[in-house]
């Protein structure tokens, strides 16, 4: 049965979007799953309904998340709260500064959704390394490969 991955991330830059594309390049790698991107302003409940695992990227704004993926927590958090408890999820950040308060308000928004985090958060700090895109290309791939392989 091939499972799916949902990939949510705010891209409002060339090197978000960089971060996105390779993300999504990373999962594709593995044939047994299914990979969706929907930008966070128009993720519905049923986008993660619909998925078995979910990708989560932002950028750092002011020390908090972007606020398009809040305002998917927001119109989502609720029809998610009894449907989606134990869902594997990751997260990635792209952070001019050092990431902790979006990291932080992430994990209290996704622990009482009670999802899983699968994967230490990603936290892509400072000025822009060409680094980043390889290290999202392996989150990708590691979420997926472990759908795949039912590890999560």
């Amino acid at each position: 049965m091939v499972k799916t991955l949902c990939v949510i991330a705010h891209a409002p830059s060339p090197n978000t979007l960089a971060l996105k594309h390779a993300v999504l390049a990373g999962a594709q790698k593995v044939a047994g799953v299914q990979t969706n991107w929907v930008a966070p302003l128009h993720t519905q409940p049923q986008d993660i309904l619909g998925s078995d695992a979910v990708i989560l990227g932002t950028t750092e704004n002011l020390g908090y998340m972007a606020g398009a993926l809040k305002d998917f927590f927001d119109r989502c958090y609720d029809p998610l709260l009894d449907e989606t408890q134990g869902l594997p999820f990751s997260t990635y950040i792209r952070a001019g500064l050092d990431g902790t308060g979006t990291k932080r308000a992430i994990t209290s928004i996704t622990k009482g959704l009670k999802w899983k985090p699968v994967q230490e958060t990603l936290i892509f700090k400072g000025a822009w390394q060409d680094r980043f895109l390889k290290d999202a290309e392996e989150l990708g791939e590691a979420m997926a490969a472990g759908l795949d392989m039912g590890v999560f």
